[in-house]
């Protein structure tokens, strides 16, 4: 009885949009009928070029993503989502499993990497998963635009205007901001930026997050030194602090 009444719930939500970018028939319908079985909005997209248009049309809410597309590399059509400013998750699907095809995913905008042939079961954990986080951190509305102080952060336009100035923010430092406030008033550990923001990169570690974190601090705060807002808890992490 209670599986059923979850599973009813489940229907009530709004249904979660992917776009599969694969040319593959078989690994295709495969992925398609499992998706749709979930409850999931699904679209199919087989070449780079036509991916990069897609997005726009189909505003999906995660991309499963291959890598090796006629016309147009899984990786390029990564590279070309996120400069397009869109934040959703992008699970890459390759029959690659070299550390350095990971490692480029990864930097230039991917969320996770799955390796052919994969079990659907962990894939549908993996897409669960980024969608939970999602929704956790990666919210429209007021987590675009952050007062703190005298500062403004505009999160959809990377950017901090200050009474003195106005600074850019990096694609890293906008998801950090994303993570920080949706705990704001929290203990973030290291750690859990690490997972969250980084997830866990290539030769990543917490050296990273504090000089990351320090750059931040001189863009938001007005006195870097005696931060107010983003504030470091000694032994634990970091904390945003809003009222």
């Amino acid at each position: 009885m209670e599986s059923t009444q979850i599973r009813k719930n489940q229907r009530m939500s709004p249904k979660k949009k992917i776009l599969i970018v694969e040319d593959e028939p078989s690994l295709v319908f495969t992925l398609k009928d499992t998706l749709e079985n979930e409850g999931y909005i699904v679209e199919i997209v087989e070449d780079g070029n036509t991916a990069v248009e897609k997005v726009t049309e189909f505003q999906p809410d995660l991309m499963l993503l291959d890598i090796m597309l006629p016309g147009m590399s899984g990786f390029e059509v990564c590279k070309q989502v996120r400069e397009m400013k869109f934040n959703f998750p992008i699970i890459m699907l390759t029959a690659r499993d070299q550390e350095i095809d990971k490692v480029t995913g990864l930097n230039i905008g991917a969320d996770d990497y799955i390796t052919k042939p994969f079990g659907v079961k962990e894939l549908l954990a993996r897409i669960q998963a980024r969608l939970r986080r999602t929704n956790t951190y990666n919210k429209p509305g007021p987590i675009d635009n952050i007062q703190l102080g005298e500062v403004h952060v505009n999160l959809k336009q990377s950017k901090v205007v200050r009474p003195d100035k106005e600074i850019e923010l990096t694609t890293r430092e906008v998801e950090l901001i994303r993570f920080l406030v949706a705990n704001a008033n929290e203990p973030v550990s290291r750690d859990s930026l690490l997972e969250n923001v980084w997830r866990y990169e290539y030769s990543t570690n917490t050296r990273t997050v504090d000089v990351h974190v320090s750059k931040l601090r001189s863009k938001i705060e007005m006195q870097p030194d005696d931060p107010k807002f983003l504030v470091t808890l000694h032994g634990v992490g970091y904390m945003m602090k809003i009222s």
